[in-house]
């Protein structure tokens, strides 16, 4: 059985997605796009993958996102004129899985040229280390058939573009596994010498803390009145002897 996946435009500036993809397309779970807003096109279901469609740059939207729904991964789109770069820089310091560089070369007397410049996905790699880059040229017949409602993908599924695509799927789910799995040891609770370990991701770096010295420095709302700052839990309330009952990860 395949991944059910569902596709999220939360681009509310440019909705892009009922141009480029049929509502009826049988191969999505879910489609759900500020573009259908009164149409009555929001199909919910359970899903394995939910894709967001972001605007471009790092506003309101991508940063109320980050903040109330747990995030796995994220692909940066850019194109490769060295301009660019300040917006990817800034998109990796808030995720840094994957990313796609746009409009890269088109082909003519069966040579390369590139149109925008070289340089800005090796500069990504070698300036934070992302080696999952992936390179879609300059078609006319990606617009021609984004601006039909079949994507060149499913048009020409044995073509470049849709080889390209596909790369990009393997490597995003086999990421996802990997950030799920981390997150799942990340944090646990050793018995024997009553502490919680805590491991770094991509590291063999760990520490430990003490059940009783994370409660004293709890700051939620429980603890802490958010308006006064006032201490609601005294240190000397917080006995020596508790441990967790439950861990849960949320996010990453």
């Amino acid at each position: 059985m395949g991944a059910r996946v569902g596709i999220f435009d939360a681009d509310v500036y440019g909705p892009s997605l009922p141009t480029m993809v049929s509502p009826d397309n049988r191969l999505l779970e879910m489609l759900v796009s500020f573009g259908f807003a009164g149409q009555g096109r929001a199909i919910m279901g359970e899903l394995d993958y939910l894709v967001i469609d972001m605007p471009p740059g790092t506003g309101d939207i991508q940063l109320t996102l980050c903040q109330v729904v747990p995030l796995t991964a994220a692909v940066i789109v850019t194109t490769p004129q060295k301009l660019a770069f300040i917006n990817v820089a800034k998109g990796i310091r808030m995720y840094h899985d994957a990313v796609v560089e746009n409009m890269c070369h088109f082909d003519a007397d069966g040579k390369h040229y590139y149109p925008l410049g070289r340089g800005s996905g090796s500069q990504v790699f070698q300036q934070f280390g992302i080696p999952h880059l992936f390179n879609l040229p300059i078609r006319p017949t990606l617009s021609a058939f984004g601006d039909s409602g079949m994507p060149e993908v499913v048009a020409d599924p044995l073509g470049e573009v849709a080889k390209t695509f596909q790369d990009l799927g393997v490597c995003v789910v086999q990421q996802c596994a990997k950030i799920r799995q981390q997150v799942s040891t990340a944090v646990t609770h050793d018995k024997v010498i009553k502490a919680i370990k805590a491991k770094v991701p991509d590291s063999d770096e760990e520490f430990f803390l003490h059940p009783t010295t994370m409660r004293r420095n709890n700051r939620s709302a429980q603890i802490v009145d958010e308006w006064t700052g006032e201490q609601k839990l005294q240190y000397s309330n917080v006995p020596e002897d508790i441990e967790p009952e439950e861990i849960q990860p949320m996010g990453n």
